[in-house]
């Protein structure tokens, strides 16, 4: 199905359309569906109104709804596929990716699928440093994760109460700022950022640093905040369920081949081995 009759059926309200996105789990959608048509069922072709549109990002719209600026999901798609495929490369090489989501109402969706891969996230509040003061960041990261193995263990009961109840503040707060970096050994190759606009202390450290960033990015964002932006619905949890889970899967693909690499190379060392005796 076009774009362009997707559109013309999608007259009825943004409510009406979230709210059968979110009815479909993302998880249970069928393969052979075009993704066009399963980006539009996720309400992914929705921006917001005229009047916060950024310049740079007219031409990925197709045009207005009442009032509401609406993307080309043909358009949306081929940026999706780019940012797929630097994901598959990615899981190929294994190599970190943070996700990066604060705003309230979807901090469960980059958690979920970094977990899913076993990558670090933000989701609470971006921590000025955490790209351009890594090793402090990192210093403290790890003096959380001291001092949870450390009442885990028990090591704490030495101490009187008023004390552990001092050091279970500290960590309670260090959690707040650092939980979801425990895996985030070195700096990232890429970020993931849900909304550019709204993670814009994240994108200034990501440039400075001249690490690239996948970005959702809505009708506000500018294009330049990512290197490669997926122009959509960033403030839908169906669209950015779908547009998460589709950049997961391409770095699971990348995986599997890495892993299969590593077994064809076990497999003829061993073949190798065998012929010498």
């Amino acid at each position: 199905m076009k774009n362009t009759d997707l559109v013309k059926d999608s007259i009825g309200s943004n409510k009406a359309a979230e709210e059968n996105a979110v009815s479909a789990p993302v998880a249970d959608k069928p393969k052979a569906v075009d993704k066009i048509e399963e980006m539009f069922k996720a309400g992914a072709h929705f921006g917001y109104s005229r009047s916060s549109r950024h310049p740079k990002m007219k031409k990925f719209l197709f045009g207005l709804r009442n009032n509401v600026d609406v993307f080309d999901l043909e358009k949306t798609k081929q940026k999706l596929d780019e940012a797929a495929k630097i994901m598959e490369n990615l899981g190929k090489e294994k190599k970190a990716v943070l996700f990066v989501g604060t705003k309230t109402g979807i901090k469960e969706l980059p958690e979920k699928y970094a977990r899913e891969i076993s990558m670090p996230y933000v989701t609470q509040r971006w921590l000025g440093g955490i790209l351009t003061n890594f090793k402090s960041i990192k210093s403290r990261r790890d003096y959380m994760e001291d001092l949870i193995k450390k009442r885990d263990s028990g090591e704490l009961g030495k101490y009187v109460k008023k004390e552990r109840t001092r050091i279970e503040k500290k960590i309670s707060r260090l959690k707040y700022y650092f939980s979801g970096m425990e895996t985030l050994k070195t700096l990232p190759s890429v970020l993931v950022i849900i909304d550019t606009k709204d993670e814009k202390n994240a994108v200034a450290e990501a440039k400075k640093m001249a690490i690239p960033a996948i970005g959702i990015m809505n009708s506000d964002c500018n294009l330049e905040d990512a290197v490669y932006p997926v122009p959509a619905n960033d403030n839908s949890i169906s669209s950015i369920g779908y547009l998460l889970s589709e950049l997961v899967e391409a770095y699971k693909k990348g995986l599997k081949g890495a892993e299969k690499e590593e077994e064809k190379t076990v497999e003829n060392a061993a073949k190798n081995e065998a012929a010498d005796k």
